[in-house]
C-alpha cells in the first residue's frame, strides 16, 4: 500500500472493511481478502469494484489489488487479479475491466500491462482524495476489454 496514502488506523481500516462488505453485499463483488493457502495468513484485498467518484473509470468496473509488503514479488497479487479478472468477465454485463494507480508504482502498472491492460494517457487525472500538487495525486489509467481477455485466455 505504499502508494495509496497515508498508515491507516483501526477506525479508518474497519470503514474500508465494511464498506467492502456493503458493496459485496449490494452488488455481490468488492475487494476480496487475499489469504495463503499454505498458512491462512491474511495477504491483502483484490477483487472488483466500482470505480471511485469524481474519477474517470467513475461507475465503470474498477480491479484493484493492495498487498502486504512481505508478499510482494511472489506472484501473489497476479494471481488474485486473474481470477478477480475472470470473474468479472463471468459475472457481470461489461464490456471492459479497468484500473489505475499512480506512475511511480511501476510494480501495480507493470502487473496491469501484463494482464494485457492497455493505458489510457488521455484519462490521466488528478485524484480527488488527494490535494493538488500532492505525490499521490497524479494518475494513470489502464483497461481491458472483454475481447482482449477472451483472446489472451484462449
Amino acid at each position: 500500500m505504499e502508494f495509496i496514502g497515508p498508515l491507516m488506523d483501526i477506525a479508518e481500516a474497519e470503514r474500508i472493511v465494511t464498506g467492502q462488505i456493503l458493496n459485496q453485499r449490494l452488488f455481490g463483488h468488492c475487494f476480496w481478502p487475499i489469504e495463503r493457502r499454505l498458512d491462512s495468513a491474511f495477504l491483502g484485498f483484490c477483487g472488483v469494484q466500482l470505480g471511485p467518484v469524481d474519477t474517470p473509470i467513475e461507475g465503470r468496473i474498477e480491479i484493484g489489488w493492495h498487498l502486504v509488503h512481505d508478499s510482494w514479488g511472489q506472484g501473489y497479487a497476479r494471481e488474485a487479479a486473474v481470477a478477480s479478472l475472470a470473474w468479472g468477465f463471468a459475472n457481470l454485463p461489461i464490456d471492459a475491466i479497468w484500473s489505475m494507480t499512480v506512475p511511480a508504482n511501476t510494480r501495480s502498472w507493470g502487473l496491469m500491462e501484463r494482464l494485457g491492460m492497455v493505458r489510457h494517457p488521455d484519462l490521466d487525472f488528478d485524484h480527488p482524495a488527494f490535494p493538488s500538487g500532492h505525490e499521490l495525486s497524479t494518475h494513470i489509467t489502464y483497461s481491458i476489454t472483454r475481447e482482449q481477455w477472451t483472446a489472451q485466455a484462449s
